[in-house]
């Protein structure tokens, strides 16, 4: 199976390094700095579960240059999914699926909807990873986990062909849930809260679940998430916001949500897939967040200002 990972950052490199760690034939897709040090050096995964450099390593910058194959793997940032669906167009045949693993809910009908409903499968993942230099990922904590599905629901085929593949690599745990749909708002719930409540504190998640007050801004975080994804027709579990809770205490205390990151080191961040996409879906359904309200405005300026639309 020719698989590409289009987004060759913390996610992308870790997955992406481990499948070529396995003799996969797997192609990175990278830019700048990033890709000539891959190119010179190889891709380095420092890792919890044990370090690997793959090299050579197949990586390139121009999609065109790639071929058709067999499945893409999209980790980019969220905001460059609309251009990362045209750019990997040269890659897609007929047989080509494409698995996005972000943090939000909305990649897969943005895939869909620019590639075609029949190429895409719902995706996520569960990690905590970083580029942390040109040509290095490392691998903070978190057991690695890929889930995904059919948009339609169940396993198909092609789901389960990768699965079969992703399944023979010990350091990473797969699922083809019965609703994918479902699994990414559960993911949602987690990260979302993690990445709001984390940015607008400043402080890991050992510290915001701790003290009383940001304790009830985080609980208040995961059920407007909840309620939102009930309203948008995801049959979330009935207990989603207290096993949520229990997976976020359980969460070893200095971890830091990507978004928290580049909030805190003045990049461009996913506020507007995260902590925007519950405020959007909460009007579109007639559903307060008051609390993603606080943390959107709080972080906004911030953003403005990474993005270069404000002084």
């Amino acid at each position: 199976m020719r698989i590409a990972i289009f987004g060759t950052g913390g996610v992308g490199g870790y997955f992406g390094g481990r499948l070529a760690q396995a003799g996969e034939d797997v192609t990175f897709l990278a830019r700048g700095a990033h890709l000539e040090a891959i190119q010179k050096h190889g891709l380095k995964v420092e890792s919890v579960q044990g370090d690997f450099v793959i090299q050579p390593a197949k990586v390139l910058d121009d999609p065109t240059q790639a071929g058709i194959m067999d499945v893409i793997l999209v980790a980019v940032k969220s905001w460059d999914i609309p251009s990362a669906a045209e750019a990997m167009r040269p890659m897609v045949g007929r047989e080509t699926f494409v698995v996005p693993l972000e943090n939000g809910v909305e990649a897969p009908d943005q895939l869909a909807e620019a590639l075609g409903r029949e190429y895409v499968l719902g995706g996520t993942c569960r990690i905590s990873a970083a580029l942390v230099a040109p040509g290095v990922i490392r691998h903070f904590g978190i057991a690695p986990h890929i889930a995904f599905g059919e948009l339609n629901g169940g396993s198909s085929n092609r789901a389960e062909a990768l699965r079969k593949i992703l399944a023979r690599i010990p350091s990473i745990g797969v699922e083809v849930p019965a609703d994918i749909r479902i699994t990414i708002w559960e993911k949602f719930l987690f990260i979302v809260s993690l990445s709001g409540v984390g940015a607008v504190t400043r402080q890991p998640v050992g510290v915001f679940r701790t003290v009383p007050e940001t304790r009830v801004l985080l609980q208040a975080s995961l059920e407007e998430t909840a309620a939102v994804a009930r309203a948008h027709g995801v049959t979330l579990p009935p207990d989603a916001v207290q096993s949520t809770l229990v997976l976020i205490d359980r969460t070893p205390p200095a971890t830091t949500a990507s978004m928290q990151r580049d909030i805190a080191e003045g990049r461009p961040s996913e506020l507007e897939s995260q902590t925007g996409a519950v405020i959007r879906l909460g009007r579109k359904y007639g559903i307060p967040t008051p609390a993603h309200d606080f943390i959107y405005s709080s972080l906004l300026p911030g953003e403005l200002i990474a993005r270069g639309k404000l002084l």
